[in-house]
């Protein structure tokens, strides 16, 4: 490798793609099309970086099967960074499994990380954890090391373990500023505010207050009686009722959560559950269906107990019920957490992440769009959605993916 290359490579690891295409704009061959391509890839020129990337796989032999497979990886990188994550697994495993053959090992474990961090984004999370087990990333260099701990931190994050999350941010930043390459010591620094941001609401006798994330990781194993608007299930201790797919059941549950330790009378019950403003017999009668139906399914954590006025919910084990809620409420939580990345996200990516159909995420983004509270580039293929630098923007606890408990 001449040292135009060599010197173009060494930029790149550090962080200065300007500084490596000075040394190789001007080339054309097979390894200066790589590095011109992760180079702009690092500028923030994605379709011009995959063209490049496409262009040195093709360039390089046959022979040369572990450029080919760099290749590919730095291709992966690019798909999810600009959360294409419909791109081709097989050709990054295919890669890993090649790189790692040729005793490449820098290079594969930065592929496994990749794979890593796109089973956490779409909420894969046990899968995640099976894939870095047993993995030691100490003889890594310091930028793979930090990304290796962003990936644990993430993983922890989700399954709310807070004191995991911050010895992996820590260990994250200690090798960020090893490797000295600002942006992946601003992407440290951004994860941190994860841990130091509002993460929810905590409704409980008729007042509320922001919880942090720990806050709520204690909340939760406590033994409170919580009724989580954020996952839409009723929580005590390790049972979990899940109320997702049953909304009216999971509107009365609330509604009596928050009327706790007094009842909540018929005519709130009937109107959070049913918005029926003008109550008559047939919304009675409705009522004391959905409420046999909430007796059934929260059997084993509470009784749901008739009073003079309306209903009132009693724990069987706990000694307080409390209501956990999203910081920002509103329609279409899930896709709004999942553009608080910062990044921006193609539709089919969104329902990949959701494990929704893409007319339904298309439709939601159309609401966002026409509420203000997202905004879209691009057209047709290329068009891409992300969210306006807005305060409260939606919790962690929104992301898809089950807590430990679920």
């Amino acid at each position: 490798m001449d040292s135009l290359i060599t010197a173009a490579a060494r930029a790149l690891a550090a962080g200065d793609p300007l500084g490596a295409l000075k040394r190789v704009a001007l080339r054309d061959d097979a390894p200066a099309l790589a590095l011109r391509g992760i180079a702009m890839a690092q500028l923030g020129d994605f379709p011009r970086a995959k063209v490049l990337l496409k262009s040195a796989a093709r360039a390089f032999g046959a022979r040369e099967a572990v450029a080919r497979a760099r290749c590919v990886v730095a291709e992966a990188e690019i798909a999810l960074v600009s959360r294409d994550l419909g791109w081709p697994e097989k050709a990054l495993d295919t890669a890993r499994a090649t790189l790692d053959a040729r005793g490449d090992r820098a290079n594969a474990a930065h592929a496994r990380n990749l794979q890593v961090r796109r089973l956490v984004l779409i909420g894969r999370l046990d899968e995640a954890e099976q894939a870095l087990a047993g993995f030691d990333p100490t003889p890594l260099p310091p930028a793979s090391r930090a990304a290796h701990a962003l990936i644990v931190a993430g993983i922890a994050i989700r399954r709310l373990r807070t004191k995991v999350a911050r010895e992996a941010l820590v260990q994250a930043r200690e090798a960020a500023r090893e490797a000295d390459i600002p942006a992946l010591i601003a992407e440290v620094d951004g994860a941190f505010l994860a841990l130091a941001r509002p993460a929810a609401r905590l409704i409980v006798r008729g007042e509320e207050r922001a919880l942090l994330l720990e806050e709520v990781e204690a909340l939760l194993a406590s033994g409170a009686l919580v009724v989580d608007a954020c996952r839409h299930v009723v929580r005590a201790d390790d049972r979990v009722v899940s109320l997702a797919t049953r909304p009216v059941l999971f509107a009365l549950a609330r509604t009596l959560a928050e009327a706790w330790p007094g009842d909540a009378p018929r005519s709130l019950l009937l109107a959070r559950a049913f918005r029926a403003r003008h109550a008559d017999e047939s919304h009675r009668a409705r009522l004391r269906v959905e409420i046999g139906r909430l007796r059934a399914e929260l059997r084993d954590v509470a009784e749901v107990r008739a009073t003079g006025r309306g209903f009132a919910l009693l724990p069987r084990h706990a000694g307080k019920v409390a209501v956990l809620a999203p910081p920002v409420e509103g329609q279409h939580g899930a896709v709004l957490a999942l553009l608080a990345d910062g990044e921006a996200w193609a539709s089919s990516a969104l329902a990949i992440a959701l494990g929704a159909s893409p007319r339904t995420v298309q439709r939601a983004l159309d609401a966002l769009s026409a509420a203000g509270k997202v905004q879209s580039v691009g057209r047709g293929r290329a068009r891409r959605w992300m969210m306006p630098p807005v305060p409260g923007f939606p919790t962690v606890l929104l992301l898809p993916g089950p807590l430990p408990s679920d």
